[in-house]
């Protein structure tokens, strides 16, 4: 996986896991793509501390993934989802059944990003 996808990600699923001091200097690197030398400054930090900051958060946030795996479950999920829709859009479904076969999978969806 790409680190900056990944990062985004594990973010997304446990950034807020971290304390709020780890949230904000991992937002303006991940996030707001700012440098290492940004953020030290306006932090008031040395860049080598945002560094470690940065890579001690995403060490933090893969150990909770391995633990919880909700980031491998949700991509579960959405191929189950992404499936049934396939399924529904099949010619030998009848229409009532690939009906109901595709509200369960927007339900799926829906659930999932919400």
């Amino acid at each position: 996986m790409e680190k900056i996808v990944e990062q985004g990600l594990l973010y997304d699923f446990y950034g807020s896991l971290l304390t709020g001091h780890q949230q904000k200097i991992y937002e303006k690197v991940v996030y707001d793509n700012l440098s290492l030398n940004e953020v030290a400054e306006t932090e008031g930090v040395s860049k080598q501390a945002v560094h470690d900051l940065v890579r001690r958060c995403t060490v933090i946030m893969r150990g909770y993934e391995n633990k919880l795996g909700m980031i491998r479950r949700f991509g579960k999920l959405r191929e189950c989802a992404d499936r049934l829709r396939e399924i529904a859009s099949a010619e030998e479904i009848p229409e009532a059944q690939a009906s109901l076969i595709a509200g369960i999978a927007e339900e799926i969806r829906e659930g999932l990003e919400s």
